[in-house]
């Protein structure tokens, strides 16, 4: 996994893009409605560039042996003083053709690692209840906190309820 700066962000738009097309042409509910355009998909990966470079957000990538975006992870960062040891966890998603292999866990250990090296020590996310990424979080350790109905629109455009979770860190060693 190779954290990408705000340049290659931009640089790489297109590639993103496919991803996130991919992602939400099999059906994840991450924040978009089907079909979703690949203009569109680029056009929001490149506001995405303008958070990593204010430092608000920061981004991983994979690649597989020929470079090809795979997978991605995101920490979104908090702006207030009584909020810096906590972190939300958005936007991981893995290309279907990528799925089973174990990608989506290496990510999820990725952003966790990477928190816990800046001395966050509480990570917290929302995913779609009953979505296999709720399966993924779970397993590695992810803490239920509760489930709102109706939260947001999945791409087909139906209301479905979001569930929940954080995780603690432990704080870096000395």
């Amino acid at each position: 996994m190779l954290r990408w700066t705000d340049t290659e962000l931009r640089d790489r738009s297109r590639e993103l893009a496919g991803l996130l097309v991919d992602t939400v042409a099999g059906g994840a509910s991450v924040g978009f409605l089907a079909p979703l355009g690949p203009a569109e998909a680029a056009g929001w990966w490149r506001e995405r560039a303008d958070a990593v470079a204010a430092g608000r957000l920061t981004v991983w990538v994979a690649v597989d042996g020929t470079d090809r975006v795979m997978g991605t992870v995101s920490l979104a960062l908090p702006d207030k003083p009584n909020s810096r040891h906590r972190a939300e966890l958005v936007k991981l998603m893995v290309h279907r053709s990528a799925r089973g292999q174990g990608l989506g866990r290496r990510l999820l250990a990725t952003a966790e690692r990477a928190a816990a090296s800046t001395g966050i020590t509480l990570l917290h996310l929302d995913t779609e209840t009953g979505s296999p990424a709720e399966r993924l979080y779970r397993s590695a350790g992810w803490t239920l906190a509760g489930t709102i109905p109706d939260y947001a629109a999945n791409p087909a455009g139906e209301l479905r309820p979001t569930t929940l979770y954080y995780k603690r860190l432990a704080p870096p060693a000395g």
